[in-house]
């Protein structure tokens, strides 16, 4: 199986639920961004034996968080040495609207995945867009580049809903079994 990681940042604990979904899909170890932007020494490592990442972050005003760029930032040290060359990637985002912009979030995740040099894994799963469909169907947000996920602002995590909760599963296998295919012998 791909070794992969989800390294992400929750302000209010509705994207680490998300990020625990994902990396439940994916087997993945989690590495949480603390709130002073920061990851530790081990969690550096784990990037870099890692064979797939995926990003992680709320939407707030647009874009990801402050310490969620800081982290971006703080990647230029394995950009400068090409350490995350050719390692899947993959991106999600949270946001109290259903929109929330979060598709420019995870524009920059896809870009920053590509600086890289990183292969970049959609959501690979069609939108549930019909009149029948509920915020409890696979892929109601109907996203393609990365995982989008809708969290009431005056709501604690159990109120995503179940639809989101089994994308962002789905997605972590997704990514895991793409990264298993470039990497057949992990």
């Amino acid at each position: 199986m791909a070794k992969t990681v989800v390294v992400y940042f929750s302000g209010y604990g509705h994207t680490q639920r998300i990020a625990e979904a994902v990396a439940q899909g994916a087997q993945a170890q989690l590495l949480r961004i603390d709130p002073e932007g920061n990851l530790s020494d081990e969690a550096w490592d784990a990037l870099a034996q890692a064979d797939a990442i995926v990003l992680g972050a709320p939407t707030y005003m647009g874009s990801a968080p402050w310490q969620f760029k800081k982290f971006a930032d703080a990647s230029s040290k394995a950009w400068f040495t090409r350490a995350w060359q050719d390692k899947v990637f993959g991106g999600f985002s949270v946001s109290a609207s259903l929109n929330g912009d979060k598709q420019v979030t995870l524009i920059g995740m896809q870009t920053l995945a590509s600086q890289h040099g990183g292969i970049w894994v959609s959501l690979g799963v069609p939108p549930s867009n019909t009149l029948a469909a509920t915020r409890n169907d696979v892929n109601n947000l109907g996203g393609s580049v990365g995982l989008l996920v809708q969290a009431p602002s005056d709501a604690d995590v159990a109120a995503i809903p179940d639809g989101d909760i089994a994308t962002a599963r789905g997605y972590g296998v997704r990514v895991s079994q793409v990264a298993q295919r470039f990497n057949p012998g992990a």
